[in-house]
C-alpha cells in the first residue's frame, strides 16, 4: 500500500536510508519482497526504495561494509511478526533473534541478503486497523 500524497516533514523526521548491499537488485527484490517497498529509480537512474506509506525512502548503496552485528538497530513496523519472519525468510533473509512470544513487545531481528542485521517491530492493532476498508 503507498500514500500518494505528501509526506510529512518536520525538523528532526528520519527520512533516508542508506543500505550497505552486495548487489542492489538482490537487495531490492529482498524488501520488495518481505515489506512490500516500492522501488523505482531516482533522478540519477539508480535504483530506490520507498516505504509503504511513502515516508522514507533512501537507496542501497556499494562499496559500504553491511552492519552485521547491531548497533543502531533500524526496525520495520509490521502488522504480524508471525508473518513478517515467513516473509523474511521466502525472500531469502535469515532470523537471527526471534520472537519471543512472550515479551510484552513483539520484535524479532533479521539479516537481509547483504548481511546487514535490521529488525522488526510488530504494531499493536495494526493487523486489524489494515483490515478496514480505508487503508
Amino acid at each position: 500500500m503507498t500514500n500518494s500524497a505528501q509526506p510529512a516533514y518536520r525538523t528532526g523526521k528520519i527520512c533516508y536510508l542508506e543500505i550497505p548491499a552486495g548487489d542492489i537488485s538482490r537487495s531490492a527484490d529482498f524488501y520488495h519482497r518481505a515489506f512490500g517497498w516500492s522501488i523505482r529509480r531516482d533522478d540519477g537512474g539508480r535504483v530506490a526504495f520507498d516505504d509503504t506509506v511513502g515516508e522514507v525512502s533512501g537507496m542501497w548503496v556499494l562499496g559500504r561494509p553491511a552492519a552485521t552485528e547491531p548497533g543502531l538497530m533500524v526496525s520495520v513496523m509490521v502488522a504480524s511478526a508471525r508473518a513478517a519472519v515467513a516473509a523474511i525468510s521466502a525472500a531469502g533473509g535469515e532470523i537471527v533473534r526471534p520472537v519471543d512470544e512472550n515479551a510484552r513487545e513483539r520484535v524479532a531481528w533479521f539479516r537481509d541478503p547483504a548481511g546487514n542485521v535490521l529488525g522488526i517491530y510488530e504494531q499493536p492493532g495494526l493487523a486489524e486497523a489494515e483490515r478496514t476498508p480505508d487503508h
